[in-house]
């Protein structure tokens, strides 16, 4: 068989890729997996490496990967929203955009938002504090995130589900299925320095990850107190960190712009691999003239009657 025909057997074969680093937990490390996050600062407990691996551009096969073979899909989107920096034209239009775009793309009956939606960038994050307060997850801006996760662990997912229904849509039938997932747009111009990296998601096993439980507090402790144990800690909101397997199939699209978004699973309720796409940021050099990543972040749930 030829190469061009093997291309048109597996259209995965044969695409450009490369090779950088991504951030796992560290192979040796056994401690308490905690994300400290107070009004000014946050901290994580765990020890992280980073990994060589090799990340694939999707970029000229984009159409291939859909929810149900890849746990996320690239597709068209665009946004009345001018200026994604400014906290109340997002607010004003583009949560009701995302929860439209969310149930229109899986066939949901309903959508709720999770936690609202987040600014990330790979540039000076100083220039945007922090506002004084509670911590509040939601509306700031963070550095691109730094270790590969997803930001629901199994176990807690139907609890914050049941929550999110409960409170957008109450009185109403229950729900048999759920779908958590972030609803991602990169809106500075391509190439970026700093892309999202998503992995296939029949390509993470179902026993992997750890817990990584968020803790909000006024002020982060001193560090004698941050591993000292918390009543109730199995029942917090946690993410899941996953520590380095070669099997770990990544995927990235080159040249994002602002008008499409990249839909991605946290958890899925059916449980039907792929129902979970670790993701994380990762430096790229590999293409000329990369400028900082500014992207938005939209969680949500979608429901099934």
């Amino acid at each position: 068989m030829t190469l061009h025909a093997a291309e048109r057997a597996d259209p995965e074969a044969g695409v450009r890729a490369i090779t950088t680093q991504i951030n796992y937990l560290a192979s040796d490390y056994a401690g308490v997996n905690r994300r400290y996050v107070s009004p000014g600062a946050d901290l994580n407990t765990g020890r992280y490496e980073p990994f060589t691996v090799t990340v694939r551009d999707g970029r000229s096969i984009q159409d291939h990967f859909t929810l149900d073979t890849h746990g996320f899909v690239l597709t068209a989107h665009r946004s009345a929203v001018e200026d994604f920096f400014n906290k109340t034209e997002v607010d004003a239009l583009y949560v009701a955009e995302a929860l439209e775009a969310v149930k229109a793309i899986t066939g949901a009956d309903c959508v709720a938002p999770m936690g609202g939606w987040m600014i990330r960038t790979s540039g000076d994050v100083s220039k945007y504090p922090r506002p004084d307060g509670p911590f509040l997850n939601h509306g700031g801006v963070q550095p691109t995130a730094g270790e590969a996760h997803v930001d629901v662990f199994p176990n807690r997912g139907r609890r914050a589900a049941q929550h999110f229904y409960d409170q957008h849509f109450p009185g109403a039938a229950p729900f048999r299925r759920y779908v958590i997932s972030s609803f991602w747009r990169c809106f500075s111009p391509g190439p970026q320095d700093c892309p999202l990296a998503v992995c296939d998601g029949m390509s993470v096993g179902d026993e992997e990850g750890t817990p990584n439980t968020m803790i909000v507090v006024d002020a982060l402790p001193s560090p004698q107190d941050l591993l000292q144990p918390i009543a109730n800690e199995d029942q917090m909101l946690a993410a899941s960190i996953f520590r380095h397997n070669p099997d770990h199939r990544w995927w990235y699209f080159s040249n994002m712009h602002r008008d499409e978004v990249l839909l991605f699973k946290f958890d899925d309720s059916e449980r039907l691999r792929p129902w979970r796409v670790p993701h994380t940021a990762f430096f790229d050099d590999s293409l000329p003239g990369a400028r900082t990543r500014e992207s938005i972040e939209f969680r949500s749930v979608a429901y099934y009657l």
